[in-house]
């Protein structure tokens, strides 16, 4: 089937280049064990209270939607000198180095990559002091330049809002970006990405979960749907 412009159409295809599901898609890949990336079916089945899971991205997935990550953010930078990449721990870390890696390859710079504790700053748990050391390695590397900080899964907001804070009392970046892998909705604070993966539109009882080789041996993006007393 061809669209209006007359390119080739394919469902899978199509959801894949623009990286969006609808509420309803993500409900019909979750009752029919069927994978929202290539049309292969993907592992389902009770395991306990956790119900079904979906693969929504397998490694492939994974890598081109961090490529197509890496090539926005080129075309977007005034300077891709001027950028530099901050990776929200665990596995926002793990993905900065893979998007600074990627842009070394396409543009032979290497972007400055560090990694960041929000933890400290967050507001849904006791405030712990902040970390010295790290205000100290971040504040040359980000004053004045470009940022982009990087997470895996963006949900309420809230772990942004507080690598937000922790990110602006080591120094004055000229601007800051979002970038993650995956944005499932139900945000509590007015935060929105300015790169994303795949959106994934999920009900409160459903988990996104990342898997990345550096932490779980695989990539993959996983989809589950949590039963009654999760």
């Amino acid at each position: 089937m061809r669209d209006g412009n007359g390119a080739v159409r394919d469902d899978g295809r199509v959801k894949e280049a623009t990286g969006r599901f609808s509420g309803q898609e993500v409900r019909d890949l979750v009752e029919t064990g069927q994978t929202g990336q290539t049309g292969q079916t993907g592992q389902t089945g009770q395991t306990g209270q956790t119900g079904q899971t979906v693969v929504l991205l397998d490694a492939d997935g994974v890598r081109r939607a961090l490529s197509r990550i890496a090539y926005e953010i080129i075309e977007r930078a005034a300077g891709i000198d001027d950028v530099v990449i901050v990776g929200i721990r665990t596995r926002g870390w793990h993905l900065a180095e893979r998007l600074a890696g990627r842009i070394r390859q396409i543009e032979g710079y290497t972007v400055p990559c560090a990694d960041l504790d929000a933890s400290p700053f967050r507001d849904d748990r006791v405030r712990r002091p902040g970390q010295p050391e790290q205000k100290a390695a971040l504040a040359p590397l980000i004053a004045g330049r470009q940022v982009v900080l990087v997470d895996d899964v963006l949900y309420t907001g809230r772990t942004v809002r507080a690598a937000l804070d922790a990110l602006t009392s080591a120094a004055r970046p000229a601007r800051i970006q979002l970038a993650v892998l995956v944005d499932r909705g139900h945000r509590e604070l007015p935060i929105r990405p300015d790169y994303v993966g795949k959106n994934i539109p999920t009900a409160r009882l459903e988990r996104i979960r990342v898997r990345l080789s550096e932490v779980d041996g695989e990539d993959a993006v996983l989809l589950q749907k949590e039963g009654e007393h999760a």
